[in-house]
């Protein structure tokens, strides 16, 4: 282990005492965070922790508790309502663009976000997914034909990084000359870069690229209005429905948060299956089972494995745990997801299952608006993978991954895969 590399999270032991706090760092925490969430749940609902940032924060991490956490009226998502601890520590975005481009959904309480949130709900119902689903289809098709014959390939790359950017561009009415010029690094942008970091110019040359097209986009789209999500937005703003600011963090959301969670996903659940091949066997020979299978896939190996911030305003009890007023407090989807109290072998992963009552999407008011786009994304996804690519398999030992080092989400930087041919 290289020697600033931060010791790996204790994971080991269940006898042993956890650390107060619990260090959320290392190698093996990245690469599977499972067996010290399930001390963390056999020792209580709440811990203290500690981020690589030097954040402390308060983790929920049983299914019950978690449950009740996400759906808590005491405890509210805006960021003022953070202490000066957390401030000091919490990698925020700089102003000015912290106020021009954090003020979407997932920093909003009642009634402000439930405002905001009418604006997206019904361009992501359901029932206008299903009848995307030829399209969806058809970029899925249009990306496996572009890679190789016959394998190996890089599934990020080759179609886990591209496939969710390019059915949000036609779900949201992103222009294509726009679609085009969109940098992917962009996103990166939500991934935490304190002042002293050194990409901290880089990050913040990304962060006004990204402000930039944003007031492009909107310049055109208010030229060239459209029935779609962001020409509705547009016009909120017009109509004064919504701040400059409102709309601007919007966008910059549904670009942003739109698409790398879905990638991150697909590259779990094909993890899971490969190292599962009965599993993936049984999912490439009977597609039929593709809904059940995916609600199984997001139990066991969530892309969101922590929600964002959440801060009490006053102290209080949480679960027998007193926190104080302003810490953050994360709920832990992933270790909820594995709880055995609601899960029987919950680090089985059983595609006969059901029904699977996960928090992959969250829950309460600040449940995903897009879950019916990502649901339907990663269905069409991994049906399309296995199905024209017979063979696929990990090509290189499945230890030899690289997690993301996102504090938030989980996936892999590369999935190098081999294939007998496509079809």
């Amino acid at each position: 282990m290289p020697p600033h590399e931060p010791s790996a999270t204790p994971a080991g032991d269940p006898r042993r005492p956890l650390p107060d706090p619990v260090p959320l760092t290392g190698r093996s925490y990245t690469s599977d965070p499972y067996p010290l969430y399930a001390r963390m749940r056999a020792a209580g609902p709440v811990h203290r922790v500690l981020f690589p940032s030097g954040v402390h924060a308060w983790l929920v991490t049983g299914y019950e508790a978690a449950r009740a956490t996400l759906t808590d009226d005491r405890l509210g998502k805006n960021h003022d309502r953070g202490n000066d601890r957390w401030r000091a520590r919490a990698s925020i975005m700089p102003e000015p663009q912290r106020s021009q481009l954090q003020v979407h959904l997932l920093h909003q309480d009642p009634p402000r976000h439930t405002r905001m949130r009418r604006l997206v709900t019904e361009a992501l119902a359901p029932h206008r997914i299903e009848r995307l689903r030829p399209r969806i289809q058809q970029c899925a098709d249009t990306l496996v034909d572009e890679l190789p014959g016959s394998g190996p390939a890089d599934l990020v790359p080759g179609f886990a990084a591209r496939f969710p950017f390019r059915v949000l561009a036609d779900v949201i009415g992103l222009p294509p000359q726009q679609a085009r010029r969109f940098d992917p690094d962009w996103g990166k942008v939500v991934q935490p870069v304190g002042p002293a970091d050194p990409g901290r110019a880089l990050y913040e040359q990304r962060l006004h690229g990204l402000q930039s097209y944003i007031a492009e986009l909107v310049a055109h789209k208010r030229a060239h209005p459209g029935d779609d999500l962001l020409s509705g937005l547009v016009a909120a703003r017009d109509r004064g429905e919504l701040t400059r600011q409102e709309r601007d963090s919007m966008v910059f959301q549904l670009l942003v948060a739109g698409q790398e969670p879905v990638t991150n996903q697909i590259t779990t659940a094909l993890v899971a299956l490969f190292r599962n091949p009965g599993q993936l066997a049984r999912l490439r020979d009977e597609p039929r089972i593709a809904p059940r299978a995916v609600e199984e896939l997001l139990r066991y190996d969530s892309a969101f494995e922590l929600t964002t911030w959440r801060f009490l305003a006053e102290p209080g009890d949480l679960h027998g745990t007193r926190v104080p007023a302003g810490d953050s407090v994360i709920v832990s989807l992933c270790a909820a997801n594995r709880d055995p109290r609601r899960f029987p072998a919950p680090d089985t992963l059983d595609l006969d299952r059901g029904p699977v009552p996960h928090l992959a999407f969250g829950h309460g008011v600040h449940f995903c608006p897009g879950a019916a786009l990502a649901r339907a994304e990663l269905r069409i996804a991994l049906g399309t993978l296995l199905a024209r690519l017979p063979g696929l398999r990990l090509a290189v030992p499945g230890d030899a991954l690289t997690w993301i080092p996102a504090v938030l989400g989980r996936g892999t930087e590369r999935l190098p895969v081999a294939y007998d041919r496509r079809l």
